[in-house]
Formats: structure tokens, sequence, C-alpha cells
């Protein structure tokens, strides 16, 4: 059974371990400024599978006009179990007087399905237009 937490209160280890499942790499190179963005994020909401971390959304925004999902991960065994419908649909509810959601991911055919079953659009289909800058 999975059990839903919200907080940034999550040992090192446990990020370490979830993050490196899915490849996340990059986070895991530095878990001290890992731990701080989930300190500094506005809302965090993770799956527990007993006392392993499973998954894990978290966001940044003003809780007002911007709301911007960084990471949402399921560890990989544990992933097509609804697990990131459940914290999708509980950022999306608890956030829905929020005007702009936005997101940025990787482009394959099972990620864009499942942000769209949201109602996210890709900028290339649409009329706004997305830029990042990773240094």
């Amino acid at each position: 059974m999975i059990e839903y937490r919200n907080g940034s209160n999550i040992k090192r280890e446990q990020l370490e371990l979830l993050y490196d499942s899915v490849g996340w790499i990059a986070y895991t190179k530095n878990l001290k400024g890992l731990e701080q963005a989930l300190v500094n994020s506005l809302y965090v909401a993770s799956a527990w599978h007993e006392e392993q971390l499973v998954g894990l959304i978290r966001v940044i925004g003003d809780d007002q006009t911007i709301l911007y999902v960084q990471d949402i991960l399921i560890h990989p065994d544990y992933q097509r179990q609804k697990i990131g419908t459940t914290l999708m649909s509980d950022v999306l509810e608890t956030y829905k007087h929020v005007r702009q959601k936005v997101l940025l991911t990787v482009d394959e055919p099972d990620v864009r399905g499942f942000y769209e079953s949201f109602g996210f659009e890709s900028c290339d289909k649409g009329s706004t237009v997305a830029f990042y800058k990773e240094f």
C-alpha cells in the first residue's frame, strides 16, 4: 500500500536513492543542494511504500499567478501504478487557484500523454513559446 505525505522533511539517503533510480544524477551530485531545494519549494508531496520513498513531486512559485512543477519522479519499480497521477492531481487541486501552471520535461510519447491528460498543452502546439538555459 502506498502512503502519501506532504512536506520536505525527507532524509538525504532516501532522496539519493529515488533520484538515482530514474537517472537524475545531476541532482545527486549535490545532495545538500537538493535538500535545500526541497526546503525552498512551495510544496512537496511524496509517496512511500513502507519506509521507501517511491515518488515525489515538488513545485515552486508564488501561490497566486505562477506554479512551476519542478520535479515529478517515480521509482521505476513503482511506475504505472497511478502514483504520478495521484501526486499531480494533488498539486493541481491544491493550487487550482493559481492562473498559470508550467513545467519543462523531455519529449517522449508517454511523457507527453501523461501531461496532456491533465490539460497541459505543449508549447509547440499552441501560441506560446518556451525558452530555457542550462549551464
